[in-house]
């Protein structure tokens, strides 16, 4: 399989993670946001490897757990569709329907 792919919304989820984090630990934040990628890596040869997402339940919508951090991502045609990251105390469903990427 191809290397995951991280979608606008994703980059823009990871780009909000740094700013937060800089905000406080400034030479943290790259390491961190550089520790939340490779947590993905292995999704290009195991992309079922992450848990389907509890509040949807289908099949191809997964998420990789990173400390507090839930990774979303997509298992389509083949690919990894890396589709946001949020904190684990963030309501996912409403920020899935928000940029409308919630599965039906």
């Amino acid at each position: 399989m191809a290397r995951p792919i991280w979608t606008p919304d994703a980059v823009e989820s990871l780009e909000a993670i740094a700013e937060y984090i800089a905000r406080s630990s400034p030479g943290y934040a790259g390491p961190f946001l550089a520790r939340i990628v490779d947590a993905t890596e292995m999704l290009e040869e195991f992309p079922w490897a992450g848990r389907t997402v509890p509040e949807f339940h289908v099949e191809a919508f997964r998420e990789v757990i990173f400390q507090n951090y839930r990774i979303v991502y997509e298992v389509l045609d083949g690919r990894v569709w890396i589709l946001l990251v949020v904190h684990g105390a963030v309501d996912l469903p409403a920020q899935l329907r928000k940029r409308g990427i919630a599965p039906s």
